[in-house]
């Protein structure tokens, strides 16, 4: 496995792998880093990518190695049309990764270039991120014919602000997951004037919902105990918040407030075995009119995610020791339901480990 070198301690951390979850779609970058026709690398669930638009204005993601000799299709040219590598000169369409020119052929070769291809993913733009479907190892093009839709962002008017945060965790999926679902540890690792202190901590009651490949914490007035909720009742409308969790690794959470209104989706996806990443890309109408809300936004956002990274950079140093580790009922009853959930993925029962609605108790 990989060593990861933290900008926290400079300690190479290292933690157990993870099962990964293929046939899916994971956001490989921020389309802004496509901007100029220019190219671009990502790693996802280990395999290394080069992403760029086309003239037409097609996002594509190839695996970043010529099927010639290997070499990273990243370091050759790209001209708005085909990728060109560096080593031998073959020119590829990269959304179809087919192969265009080989410009050692002579008259005396026989070889269609047509005929290979390098390999290609579907790749999609979606709320500003290039989202890509990685199909299981060994299945071709067999398992491109039925993807499940691209994800999105729900929004609810035409009007509203946006913005997104991405951290590198040094820990495996499964980790960062039951660790972005965990409802106990706010009160501690998030300790803050605007967020919550531990003499906050009170008694919570949840009711939560099977839904398909996922369950939902049906919706519910927000935590009293949590300051940016309070804000909201300036608006002098009940509050409501319904928080969803699908696989593979994506949590939403909408706030609905009369007609104001905040989405997040937040995923962790796997980098690599054992390292993932957190991304948050969010949109609302609250204090749509009120100066410099985005740069606050943002500003305190960081932070919190800030906040979530040093801690599982923190687990991770615990983790490299491979620990004995337990999960306890109720708060991580939802931690439980992920692994199930992934298990019965992984091994195509399609079995819930819910029955029904349950309602779960905790402090925080």
């Amino acid at each position: 496995m990989p060593l990861v070198t933290t900008t926290e301690t400079g300690v190479p951390i290292q933690g157990p792998s993870a099962t990964l979850i293929y046939d899916d779609w994971y956001p490989a970058l921020r389309m802004d880093a496509l901007r100029g026709g220019k190219l671009a690398t990502a790693m996802l669930l280990g395999i290394p990518l080069v992403l760029g638009r086309r003239k037409d204005g097609r996002v594509f993601a190839m695996r970043d190695s010529c099927p010639h000799r290997g070499i990273p299709l990243s370091v050759g040219w790209f001209d708005g049309e085909r990728v060109t590598c560096r080593y031998h000169g073959w020119e590829f369409e990269p959304c179809s990764g087919q192969c265009a020119v080989i410009p050692s052929l002579s008259s005396h070769d026989h070889l269609d270039a047509t005929r290979i291809y390098a390999t290609a993913y579907p790749c999609e733009e979606r709320d500003g991120h290039a989202w890509v479907f990685i199909p299981s190892p060994g299945s071709g093009k067999l398992a491109l014919g039925a993807q499940p839709a691209v994800p999105e962002l729900q929004k609810f008017g035409p009007r509203y602000r946006t913005a997104f945060l991405t951290a590198d965790l040094p820990c495996n999926v499964d980790h960062g997951i039951i660790g972005l679902m965990d409802p106990a540890h706010g009160p501690f690792v998030h300790q803050a004037w605007w967020w919550r202190t531990r003499g906050s901590i009170r008694e919570k009651t949840k009711k939560f919902e099977p839904i398909a490949e996922g369950f939902r914490m049906s919706a519910h007035a927000p935590s009293g105990n949590s300051a940016p909720y309070k804000l909201l009742g300036v608006y002098g409308q009940p509050v409501e918040t319904t928080i969803d969790f699908v696989l593979p690794n994506r949590r939403t959470e909408i706030i609905r407030c009369g007609e104001k209104w905040f989405s997040s989706l937040t995923t962790v996806t796997p980098v690599t075995a054992s390292t993932c990443r957190i991304d948050v890309v969010a949109a609302w109408n609250v204090f749509y009119r009120v100066p410099f809300v985005l740069p606050i936004a943002k500003f305190f956002g960081a932070k919190f995610v800030r906040q979530d990274q040093v801690t599982m950079i923190q687990q991770a140093e615990g983790l490299k020791h491979n620990p004995s580790l337990m999960l306890i009922d109720d708060a991580d009853k939802p931690a439980k339901w992920y692994f199930a959930l992934k298990q019965a993925r992984l091994d195509g029962t399609g079995k819930h480990p819910m029955d029904g609605p349950v309602e779960l108790h905790w402090r925080s």
